[in-house]
């Protein structure tokens, strides 16, 4: 019984993490958002402005009966506003901490999956203003740097209870 051992060939099987974003973009920035809190993606949709509102809600729309509304992300980043926006406006509606919201971005590109390992921390010097809590981390990804955005945090405390104390009968009959 003097067989020799047979060795096998043992490679690693170990599968890389990865989180499967949403890219879209502001401009000329790359952005993510977590795929499970996109609840659809939509375009050409109407949006009715409301009074006293802050400056970076457009409005809202109606979505299949429910009245939502939608947040200019590029002024809610304060972002620069380009000489030419593009008529044909993207919304990403996500669900938010039971709240669902639409934000208007410039366009959306496909699914990305990205490794976790990849996600690093911002640098210390963008998160340093208590405004810049809503980036949750920064990757390399195909020769670019792609933000990834928390937007549990885009909105400010006082910011929500404002938006929350906005009555119905301010939005108008025709949505």
């Amino acid at each position: 019984m003097n067989e020799p051992f047979a060795q096998t060939n043992l490679e690693s099987t170990e599968t890389i993490a990865t989180k499967q974003l949403v890219g879209f973009f502001i401009g000329e920035e790359l952005f993510g958002v977590d795929i499970l809190t996109v609840q659809e993606i939509i375009r050409d949709t109407p949006i009715t402005p409301i009074p006293d509102a802050p400056d970076f809600l457009e409005g809202v729309i109606n979505l299949r009966g429910s009245i939502i509304p939608v947040i200019d992300l590029r002024k809610r980043l304060k972002l620069v506003q380009p000489v030419h926006l593009d008529p044909d406006v993207w919304i990403i509606i996500l669900t938010v901490e039971g709240r669902v919201t639409g934000f208007v971005v410039d366009r959306v590109t496909k699914v990305l999956n990205v490794p976790e390992n990849s996600i690093k921390p911002p640098p210390d010097i963008v998160v340093a203003g208590l405004k810049s809590q809503y980036i949750q981390g920064v990757c390399k990804l195909d020769q670019r740097l792609l933000i990834l955005l928390e937007f549990s945090r885009i909105l400010m405390v006082d910011e929500i209870k404002k938006l929350k104390s906005m009555k119905r009968s301010k939005v108008p009959a025709s949505i």
